[in-house]
């Protein structure tokens, strides 16, 4: 029982520790965040790398998820004698919710992993502390370009996730099942307001692509500088980016949508 509560407080207190690192990485990344806005190169060579690269699985997952919300929204409403709301199910399900939600986690699986075993292969092979040994600090340099072109990148990418799937609604509802393609797009526009679903939808993945990014960065930054603890790393970027997304979802849509009281 007392090597139990021995063992609870040490992970209390690592925890706690770990979660104080965290804050005072993200301090450090915003505190630096000027200095790399005034050397932009190294901003859009990362936002190539964060979201260029990660285009394909977007466009690809985006249609994907369209057409099952296609198919799966038609068999429901036609038993309501209202399929011509297809557009409006599957329009305001990605601007709301899917879009900014599945391309978060899929950011997180492809860009935050590789942020993270990128940062701590550096750490591992001592090139932050050639860095530091040079009095050059790796946070203007390295992480804050990173962070920031993260930022920019994954509204971009849930932008393109939520209209690929609305296409691949229209392909499967239109183009296969014979929903009227005029009540499809005129359901679309008159149900997704502007303020409420897409600025909405926009503000969630802001959120997302910097809770994703400082995740990754911070990860990479504290790990054990071996091959093993990057992999541990990697791991961990993976699980917590994705339960902060899913967690900042909740709060957000509680406070956009005013589902807790």
């Amino acid at each position: 029982m007392i090597e139990a509560l021995v063992r609870l407080g040490a992970g209390s207190l690592g925890a706690t520790a770990t979660t104080g690192r965290a804050g005072m990485f993200l301090w450090r990344l915003l505190a630096q965040l000027p200095a790399s806005v005034r050397r932009p190169g190294g901003v859009v060579r990362q936002l190539y790398n964060l979201g260029v690269l990660s285009l394909i699985i977007i466009l690809v997952s985006g249609l994907f998820v369209g057409m099952v919300l296609g198919l799966q929204g038609y068999n429901t409403l036609v038993d309501f004698g209202a399929e011509g709301s297809l557009g409006t199910l599957v329009g305001l399900s990605l601007v709301r919710e899917l879009g900014p939600v599945m391309s978060a986690l899929l950011f997180a699986g492809r860009a935050g992993s590789a942020l993270t075993a990128e940062i701590g292969l550096m750490k591992a092979t001592e090139q932050l502390s050639a860095l530091e040994m040079m009095a050059v600090d790796p946070f203007p340099r390295v992480l804050a370009p990173r962070w920031l072109a993260g930022f920019i990148a994954m509204p971009l990418l849930a932008v393109v996730f939520s209209a690929v799937g609305i296409l691949g609604g229209y392909l499967v509802g239109v183009e296969l099942l014979g929903v009227d393609a005029g009540s499809y797009w005129t359901n679309l526009r008159t149900s997704v307001d502007f303020y409420d679903d897409l600025l909405n939808g926009v503000i969630k993945s802001v959120v997302f692509g910097a809770v994703v990014c400082w995740v990754a960065l911070f990860q990479g930054y504290d790990c054990v500088p071996t091959a093993e603890g990057v992999g541990r790393a990697t791991t961990r970027t993976v699980v917590m980016a994705s339960l902060g997304v899913l967690g900042f979802d909740f709060l957000l849509t509680a406070l956009m949508y005013g589902e807790v009281g």
